[in-house]
C-alpha cells in the first residue's frame, strides 16, 4: 500500500480542505498523476499519485479538514505497477519506513541516551501544524516523541473540528417559504481566510484613507505610441500596472514609513521593495506579489504581473509567490469602480487604490478642458504613518504618474 497524504503547505499554513477527487475509489492510478485537490488559505494545489496501482481507500471526503501529513487515502499497488516514487513526509524528507533500512544480520539499534533533544524533522513537523509535541506521548526510547508519532497527533488533529477563529454573524432563521429557495453553501478556506484577515485588519490597525486625483493623459498617451512597439519587443502588452509599480516605489522610497510594519513596539524599515498585485478570481482574491520591483525594467514587471493573473486564475499559484509583500496595489478601476476606501493588506502600512478612468472636466492654464482622471485612494496604518506622509506619498505618485519622465531620470 502506498498512501497519499497532505504534503507541506508552506509557511505557517497547516492544514487545507479537501475541494474534490478526480478519482473514484477503485479507479487505476498512475504515478505522478493529481488524484485530490486541496484548498489552503492562499492557493489551490494538486496531490499526485506516489505511485501506479488502484485508489483503494478515501479516507477523508470532499469538504472536510485535513492538517499537514494526514491521511487522504492509500493506492493499492497492482502487479507490474512501475516504481513508486520514495514516500515523503510532511517535511519533505524520506519517509522514516522507506528510509530507514538495516544490513540483515546487523545488531541492535545502540539505545538512545536520556534528555535526548527533539529530532529537528519532529521541531519542523510542530512548527508547520501547530501540534505540541509535548502533549504527545513519546513511543521512542525513553519516552522520545518520533516522526510516527507526530504524524498520527496531526491526523488526529486533522480529523478534530476546526474553530472559526473570525467573529462569525448568525442569522435569524428564514421564513419557511422563503427558506424553500435559498441554498447554502459552505464557505471555502480562501473565503474564511479572507474574512477572518480583513477583519483583523480592521481591529488591529489604525487605518485612515486619503485621496486625490490624477490625470492619465501622460501614460495613456504613452500607451498609444509606443504599445505596438512594447509588444513586439518584450511579448507582451504595455498596460497600467507597470507605470504604477514604477511610481509607488518612488514615493515608498522617500516616505518609508508606508514601506514598513510595526513589530510589538519596534517599527521595521524594509529597504526593499516587494510589491503585492491584488488579484480577483472565482475563489476569492489572492495578493501575488512582485519581488525587488525595483530592480525590474517596466517589461519585467508587466511580464510578472500577467504572468501572476493568468495563473491565479488558474489556482496555480504557489504559496511562497504570495507571502512578504512591502506594499500592495488594489485596481477596482477593472470593474468600473469609481472611489473606495481599501482595507489594508495586514501587516502592511500602505495600500493604493485605482479606480475607473473617466473623462471629466479639469482646469488647464486657465480653460476647462476634458481629462482622462483617475481617484487614487490611500489607506494607511495611522499608528505609524502621519497624514503629511500619506498626503505626500499620494501627491509623488500622481507628479509620477502625470510626468512618466521622472522615472526615467529617477527624481
Amino acid at each position: 500500500m502506498a498512501d497519499i497524504r497532505v504534503p507541506t503547505l508552506g509557511e505557517s499554513v497547516t492544514e487545507a480542505t479537501v475541494g474534490k477527487w478526480f478519482k473514484q475509489q477503485g479507479d487505476a492510478v498512475m504515478v505522478d498523476e493529481p488524484l485530490v485537490e486541496l484548498e489552503t488559505d492562499k492557493v489551490t494545489l494538486e496531490v499526485p499519485a506516489p505511485a501506479n496501482g488502484v485508489l483503494s481507500n478515501i479516507a477523508v471526503k470532499n469538504g472536510e479538514t485535513v492538517a499537514v501529513g494526514a491521511l487522504l487515502g492509500q493506492i493499492k499497488e497492482g502487479a507490474g505497477a512501475g516504481p513508486t516514487k520514495p514516500a515523503i513526509s510532511p517535511t519533505g524528507a524520506p519517509d522514516q519506513k522507506t528510509a530507514r533500512t538495516r544490513p540483515i544480520g546487523a545488531g541492535p539499534e545502540q539505545p538512545q541516551p536520556r534528555e535526548m533533544p527533539m529530532p529537528p524533522s519532529v521541531r519542523k513537523m510542530a512548527a508547520e501544524s501547530g501540534v505540541d509535541p509535548s502533549k504527545i506521548t513519546g513511543s521512542g526510547l525513553h519516552g522520545q516523541v518520533t516522526k510516527g508519532d507526530m504524524l498520527n497527533a496531526i491526523e488526529r488533529a486533522a480529523a478534530a473540528p476546526t474553530p472559526v477563529s473570525w467573529p462569525v454573524q448568525m442569522r435569524a432563521p428564514s421564513p419557511a417559504d422563503d427558506a424553500a429557495r435559498e441554498e447554502r453553501v459552505h464557505m471555502t478556506r480562501l473565503r474564511q481566510t479572507i474574512a477572518r484577515r480583513l477583519k483583523d485588519a480592521q481591529n488591529t490597525a489604525a487605518m485612515l484613507t486619503t485621496f486625490n486625483e490624477v490625470d492619465m493623459s501622460a501614460v495613456m498617451g504613452l500607451r498609444n505610441q509606443y504599445k505596438d512597439l512594447f509588444e513586439k519587443k518584450h511579448g507582451v502588452k504595455l498596460g497600467f500596472m507597470g507605470f504604477f509599480v514604477r511610481a509607488c516605489i518612488q514615493a515608498l522610497k522617500e516616505i518609508p514609513a508606508v514601506n514598513a510594519e510595526i513589530d510589538g513596539t519596534d517599527i521595521v524599515y524594509k529597504n526593499y521593495y516587494h510589491i503585492g498585485v491584488a488579484v480577483s478570481t472565482e475563489r476569492g482574491l489572492v495578493v501575488p506579489v512582485v519581488r525587488d520591483a525595483d530592480q525590474m525594467s517596466l517589461a519585467q514587471i508587466e511580464t510578472t504581473i500577467g504572468d501572476f493573473g493568468r495563473r491565479a486564475r488558474d489556482g496555480a499559484l504557489k504559496i511562497e509567490e504570495m507571502q512578504g509583500g512591502t506594499f500592495t496595489i488594489s485596481n477596482g478601476g477593472v470593474y468600473g469602480s469609481l472611489m473606495s476606501t481599501p482595507i489594508l493588506n495586514a501587516p502592511q502600512s500602505g495600500i493604493l487604490g485605482m479606480h475607473k478612468i473617466q473623462q471629466r472636466p479639469v482646469v488647464i492654464g486657465g480653460k476647462v478642458e476634458p481629462r482622462p482622471m483617475m481617484y487614487l485612494a490611500l489607506t494607511y496604518d495611522h499608528r505609524i504613518v502621519d497624514g503629511r506622509e500619506a498626503v505626500t506619498f499620494l501627491v509623488r505618485v500622481k507628479e509620477g504618474l502625470e510626468d512618466p519622465a521622472r522615472f526615467v531620470l529617477d527624481l
